[in-house]
């Protein structure tokens, strides 16, 4: 299996066009991690690496905390075949303020710092605010990343977001190289307006959300159960997101034709994202060596077709479908 490659804007920087998001790696709102789940989660890293992935994707609220250490476990003595984003933002906001526990540079600075230490490396190549709307300390933030950068100890910074005005307001001053936000067979609002400015501007986009937290792999059905202490378990006990989800489930059996010899349905999703034009890798997420190999395995399915891509203009039409939560 051979990756392709592709750089990431105007930052410069090559990798891989699947890459491996390490939101659940963490635990957290995908369940409490354990010695079993961390030695999963390593072999995933693992697999990917070996299996050609360069690009890994984590934040500091993922766990919280504990897929920057995984990852940082995984590095040790090879940093350099890693191309590492991290994000910060969320750790210690103000719901009532509604803005960012960073209010000067200096603590910007030095929770970025945190990052590194718990990554065990003195750069990452890409940091990202992790606040998707502008608020208060949006300049900190822009303020605190050129200083870092300045200082070696970023390569590049971005934005986390689906907020079109709030993207542009971060790109301000052409310096945003990267862009992550929330794309997939459900959720095409992105294609309006945000991926054709990006493209125009420079910005790698970074998709995270492909596979829809999972409704896109098509192993889920109206009987299905999750662990309490899983975010998806709302998806059954809350009567407004449980209505959203059967009405998802049945977007998702329309898209079964999809399905082929050699192809699975999360695979055709993962294509459908790469094959747009503006953006640079994906990040599916996998907690296991399977998923990880399954998921690099779209780049050697056979490619969607005209006919396919037509189902799929039918299921969500272009600029349509919604985001799905929280991705």
């Amino acid at each position: 299996m051979k990756l392709k490659h592709r750089v990431l804007g105007k930052s410069g920087i090559e990798v891989s066009e699947i890459g491996l998001g390490l939101w659940a790696a963490g635990g957290g709102d995908w369940g409490a991690p354990d010695a079993e789940a961390d030695s999963a989660a390593l072999a995933a890293i693992e697999t990917a690496l070996e299996a050609g992935v360069t690009f890994f994707d984590t934040a500091d609220v993922y766990g919280p905390w504990h897929s920057e250490k995984l990852l940082g476990k995984a590095m040790l003595g090879r940093r350099d075949r890693f191309v590492v984003a991290t994000k910060i933002g969320w750790q210690g906001f103000d719901d009532e303020t509604r803005s960012t526990a960073y209010e000067t540079v200096e603590q910007l600075v030095a929770g970025v710092e945190t990052n590194l230490r718990r990554l065990q490396t003195d750069y990452v190549d890409v940091i990202q605010s992790h606040i998707g709307f502008r608020e208060s300390t949006m300049e900190v933030f822009l303020e605190g990343f050129e200083k870092l950068y300045d200082a070696g100890k970023v390569r590049a910074f971005g934005v986390s977001s689906s907020d079109f005005e709030y993207i542009k307001a971060f790109n301000h001053n052409g310096r945003c190289a990267t862009l992550q936000i929330d794309y997939s067979i459900l959720n095409r609002t992105p294609e309006t307006e945000i991926l054709p400015y990006c493209k125009a501007s420079g910005i790698g986009v970074i998709v995270r959300g492909a596979l829809a937290m999972g409704l896109l792999t098509g192993k889920f059905s109206h009987d299905s159960k999750f662990r309490n202490d899983d975010f998806r378990h709302n998806w059954l006990t809350d009567p407004e997101q449980r209505s959203v989800f059967e009405e998802d489930l049945g977007k998702v059996e329309m898209l079964q034709p999809l399905v082929r010899p050699g192809r699975t349905l999360a695979q055709a999703a993962l294509q459908f994202v790469l094959q747009h034009d503006a953006v640079t890798t994906v990040i599916p997420g996998a907690r296991t060596a399977k998923q990880v190999l399954d998921n690099l395995a779209a780049t050697e399915a056979p490619p969607l077709s005209a006919e396919e891509s037509g189902l799929i203009d039918q299921v969500t039409p272009p600029g349509g479908g919604r985001k799905i939560w929280p991705a």
